[in-house]
């Protein structure tokens, strides 16, 4: 299954990781020694865990989707293979890069983000993804679609970070509004053993100055975004 986007515009949202990843390195380089080992709403983390996290994710992109190189058979029959891989490889990388003493990790930080910032700006959006968003019921997807998942991984990351260390958010329009408007494009997959009779319409809306409002239809066996009337 492909285009999420279908009654709702794509999300055009490439130059918008270069200004989130900077706000992620002033961040950490804000950080006293001692906040790096804050818990976050995450049990299993600490802040270092999630910029780990953060870390290790822009490199394994840049390394398996920008240079096509492969370490091992991926051997995905199943959702929960999918869900086994990304869980031991987000485990192993973790594990690595927490052990990073801030100076060297936000140097390194520093060179994933920008190359990650490049990759994703140089992508045609309208071209197929390697990987598709499995979460929206997606079998293939376009560029614009897994670099917006892009975005809201390093946006909420980011902000559990924040979170911890007491830090003001990003919760602005131009940055948080493209997140939600993300995650909406799963709500079709979401619903899609929830029958109720052809035509009725579903209002989501979140309130405030990032919020908005999305539109779900039911149509002839499946759930579409519609624009109001």
């Amino acid at each position: 299954m492909i285009g999420q986007a279908s009654g709702l515009d794509p999300i055009l949202c490439a130059h918008l990781l270069r200004e989130v990843d900077q706000r992620l390195i002033e961040l950490l380089e804000s950080l006293a020694p001692l906040e790096w080992d804050l818990q976050t709403v995450a049990p299993l983390w600490k802040v270092r865990d999630v910029a780990a996290h953060l870390l290790d994710t822009a490199l394994r992109k840049l390394s398996m989707v920008r240079d096509s190189w492969q370490v091992e058979a991926a051997g995905i029959h199943t959702p929960q293979d999918l869900i086994a891989l990304v869980n031991r490889l987000n485990r192993e990388g973790v594990t690595v890069y927490r052990r990073l003493s801030p100076p060297v990790f936000i140097g390194i930080m520093k060179i994933a983000c920008e190359e990650n910032a490049r990759f994703h700006e140089s992508l045609d959006p309208f071209a197929p993804a390697v990987f598709a968003v499995s979460w929206a019921g997606e079998d293939m997807s376009l560029n614009w679609f897994d670099t917006a998942r892009e975005l809201t991984e390093r946006w909420h990351h980011q902000q559990q970070i924040r979170h911890a260390t007491n830090r003001p958010g990003i919760m602005t329009p131009n940055l948080y509004h493209p997140v939600l408007d993300c995650f909406m494009r799963g709500l079709p997959h979401l619903y899609r053993n929830v029958n109720p009779p052809a035509g009725t319409v579903l209002l989501l809306e979140i309130s405030g100055e990032c919020g908005g409002r999305w539109f779900l239809s039911k149509g002839a066996g499946k759930w579409n975004f519609v624009q109001p009337s």
